[in-house]
């Protein structure tokens, strides 16, 4: 997208499409591909990544950096153009960031933090070293908030939690869920994200989008084959101050 919206605005306002993907290092790498083309998606943020993910994706989204592995670590942001990248060290998994200039109405580029994070599961053994890894993690990505003030920020991910857990709870402190926002608005609830296989019933909202300094336009939950997580896909209206 990258593209002025065509409602009428005081301010320069440009649209961007934001998605966020757990792979579950099985999602059919020419259907996720094809999924983000045809979703026109903007920025592209995914968890669980291995090598023919990468490769497809690269092929439709030809800049950002992905990192596949094959133990669950792979990660990555790709983008339909240049910028700014940057990781937040973290213990198990560093998150993943891009600073994007988006194009507004006759204005110089607004600038937009992405952050990609995938927090570490609660139930990994040994259980203690785990929840010790999240309280890191977090400790980690508060740092880097305090520490780098960004006017629009979006942090997005397989938090491996839902409302109830500390990690869900101190991000929702300090940023908006945009799920929450856009569900609100019309009167429903926040669909879950993960169920234990493709094609299985979602049964917990685990991954998640929160903002600050934007507006959320629209949310959606979306089928990726092959993948045990729903991707989530996520409209911003970016406008100056």
């Amino acid at each position: 997208m990258f593209t002025a919206c065509d409602r009428p605005s005081p301010a320069p306002t440009a649209s961007l499409r934001i998605m966020s993907a757990n792979l579950w290092q099985a999602a059919d790498p020419q259907a996720l591909a094809a999924q983000v083309e045809e979703l026109g998606v903007d920025v592209l943020a995914v968890q669980e990544l291995v090598a023919p993910q990468a490769e497809a994706l690269a092929k439709v989204m030809p800049y950002g950096a992905l990192e596949p592995a094959n133990d669950y670590t792979g990660m990555g942001i790709a983008l339909r153009r240049p910028a700014e990248l940057d990781r937040i060290r973290m213990p198990c998994r560093d998150a993943r960031l891009a600073r994007i200039g988006v194009d507004g109405q006759g204005g110089a580029p607004l600038m937009v933090e992405i952050v990609n994070i995938h927090v570490i599961g609660p139930q990994v053994f040994p259980q203690p070293l785990s929840l010790h890894t999240r309280r890191e993690q977090w400790r980690q990505l508060s740092r880097h908030f305090d520490s780098t003030p960004a006017e629009r920020r979006i942090v997005v991910g397989d938090f491996n939690s839902t409302v109830r857990f500390p990690f869900y709870r101190r991000m929702a402190e300090r940023m908006r869920d945009a799920a929450v926002e856009v569900a609100t608005r019309r009167g429903e609830t926040p669909r879950p994200t993960w169920g234990p296989w493709y094609g299985s019933p979602r049964l917990m909202r685990i991954d998640h989008a929160f903002v600050e300094g934007v507006e959320v336009i629209d949310f959606q939950t979306v089928s990726v084959r092959g993948a045990d997580h729903s991707g989530i896909l996520i409209d911003l209206a970016v406008t100056h101050a």
